[in-house]
């Protein structure tokens, strides 16, 4: 197995227009991101190598937010993480493979996470 590198963005919340029942439809959901994506690895990092051998963590991170198609009500938060998916690999060629985990807040009532874990691969 070769060496790997993985980027990651932890319990990242942003409001997202999401939802199937009457009550979530037409105001913005609290989801909770983590995003990790896998690159190539350089073969070795120097302390002056530059960012260009890796990936602005703030990426993973506007891929969330600012990305997300305003005023768009995404039925399922599947549909947000495969856009979020999407974004990253349209971003940056070096971005092997994308996990996008979410849990919807609004829905929890003691503390419990409920949601979706959705990993893909670049095709």
């Amino acid at each position: 197995m070769g060496d790997s590198l993985s980027l990651e963005v932890a319990n990242f919340e942003h409001d997202v227009l999401t939802g199937i029942y009457s009550e979530e439809t037409g105001r913005p959901q609290p989801l909770r991101f983590t995003i990790s994506v896998k690159l190539k690895p350089a073969l070795h990092y120097e302390p002056d190598t530059p960012l260009s051998a890796s990936k602005n963590y703030m990426d993973l991170k506007f891929a969330a937010s600012q990305a997300l198609p305003e005023g768009v009500h995404f039925k399922l938060i599947e549909a947000v993480a495969d856009h979020i998916c999407e974004t990253l690999f349209l971003q940056d060629a070096q971005v092997l493979e994308v996990t996008v985990k979410i849990v919807k807040l609004a829905i929890s009532e003691n503390g419990e996470e409920i949601g979706i874990t959705l990993t893909r691969e670049r095709r």
